[in-house]
């Protein structure tokens, strides 16, 4: 059985690795680094996590994890996310444009529980039905991150990091409004595109 001494310097190098593979990658990122950043030794983080693959592993079952325990006002992908703490969020960002295994199977399962919260809500009426749900869906959720990946470019433009809650918000506020309300007020864009989509399948 692992001491409390052991459980701490445990916590304290994952969240140093999440911290690190946040602004580094994962590729950028070597155990010794993280080991300073904990303020331990290399051996102690290969004595807990055993690579730098295992450390990484760890990270992705934090974030996994964290994500998806967001509590009872966390009840769809949006929220979750945003009451995600600062470093999940900036790790998430980085690990989707690493295209991670652990990214992928958090992207896939967030479009399916949103796809199953937007059909609540179209039986619900709180949702307009769609001939595309799953398209629907998936093109949801990639609003939602998009500002986590293109964080540089948004932050610059927003004034504020992406990752941190009051960008977030901000950001998360205005598309929401954009889909509360509409945008455009006539439909020559969706007609547009409804032409070129039956074009394409035709």
């Amino acid at each position: 059985m692992r001491s409390a001494t052991d459980l701490t310097a445990r916590a304290r190098i994952r969240d140093a690795a999440l911290a690190r593979f946040g602004t580094d990658g994962i590729a950028g990122t070597s155990v010794r680094a993280v080991a300073a950043d904990a303020g331990v030794s290399p051996a102690l983080v290969v004595h807990h996590f055993g690579s730098k693959e295992g450390l990484r592993q760890a990270c992705d079952d934090y974030v996994l994890d964290s994500i998806r325990s967001g509590g009872e006002a966390a009840t769809e992908a949006l929220g979750e996310i945003l009451q995600a703490a600062t470093p999940v969020r900036r790790y998430l960002a980085r690990a989707l444009l690493d295209d991670t295994p652990a990214a992928s199977a958090l992207f896939a399962e967030i479009v399916e529980r949103t796809e199953a919260w937007l059909a609540i809500g179209e039986e619900e009426g709180w949702v307009r039905a769609t001939a595309d749900a799953r398209a629907r869906a998936v093109t949801y959720v990639s609003w939602l991150l998009a500002p986590l990946v293109l964080g540089s470019q948004v932050g610059r433009l927003l004034g504020g990091d992406p990752a941190e809650t009051a960008t977030a918000v901000r950001g998360a506020r205005a598309g929401l409004e954009m889909l509360t309300h509409g945008l455009f007020a006539d439909d020559r864009w969706l007609t547009a595109f409804t032409d070129i989509h039956e074009r394409t399948r035709s």
